[in-house]
């Protein structure tokens, strides 16, 4: 997620580098060297940052299922007191922010999770049943009549509609990151929308 400004250290470069490359051929498809020519160093000095193509691998989808937790923590802890449509906003904004900014991580994690060993697929599940029930929490607090399950499953679609960045063409494509992003929170708003008013009993 693009917050910060300062220069990203060479450990990140190979980061960025590795998804963008695991996402457009695959992670077979994938050499050390090819990674190391990305960041200007031979495909050895990345055994310096990372023990392999695996390392990357569970540090990228790890890190970003992470990152996004502590990031809806973090707008949770700076609205407190703010109505709850605000709190809704300002999640689905932190998740437009990845999903436009981190299309090849969807495409990494749609692809490659099951490449990861068991206790860090565990971990990154752990991390995103997290993440899914602080947007439950919010959600049911604008719509209490959804249920629990209803609210998750409402969440996880609107997760499914922000993620499809990768399939919405390439980035010059796009109209624009503005006008994408008020798109796209214009539809997640409108999903949360017709799941509370399809949970209404008739009449309200």
């Amino acid at each position: 997620m693009a917050t910060r400004t300062d220069a990203p250290t060479r450990r990140e470069q190979i980061l960025k580098e590795a998804a963008r490359l695991f996402a457009e051929r695959g992670f077979h498809g994938v050499g050390v060297d090819e990674i190391g020519a990305a960041v200007g160093i031979s495909g050895p000095g990345l055994y310096r940052h990372f023990a392999g193509k695996d390392a990357m691998l569970a540090e990228l989808l790890v890190g970003i299922s992470g990152r996004l937790l502590t990031g809806a923590k973090r707008r949770l802890a700076e609205a407190d007191g703010v109505p709850a449509e605000e709190v809704l906003d300002s999640l689905i904004e932190g998740h437009i922010d990845f999903a436009l900014d981190d299309r090849p991580l969807i495409t990494l994690h749609d692809r490659e999770l099951d490449r990861l060993r068991d206790s860090d697929r565990k971990l990154v599940r752990q991390l995103q049943r997290q993440y899914v029930e602080l947007w439950v929490e919010v959600v049911r607090r604008i719509y209490p009549e959804l249920t629990e399950p209803t609210a998750r499953s409402a969440v996880h679609s609107v997760f499914g509609l922000l993620n499809s960045t990768p399939h919405l063409g390439r980035p010059g494509a796009l109209p624009g990151r503005g006008t994408t992003a008020g798109l796209l929170h214009r539809m997640a708003r409108g999903a949360f929308g017709a799941a509370g008013d399809g949970a209404r009993p008739p009449g309200e």
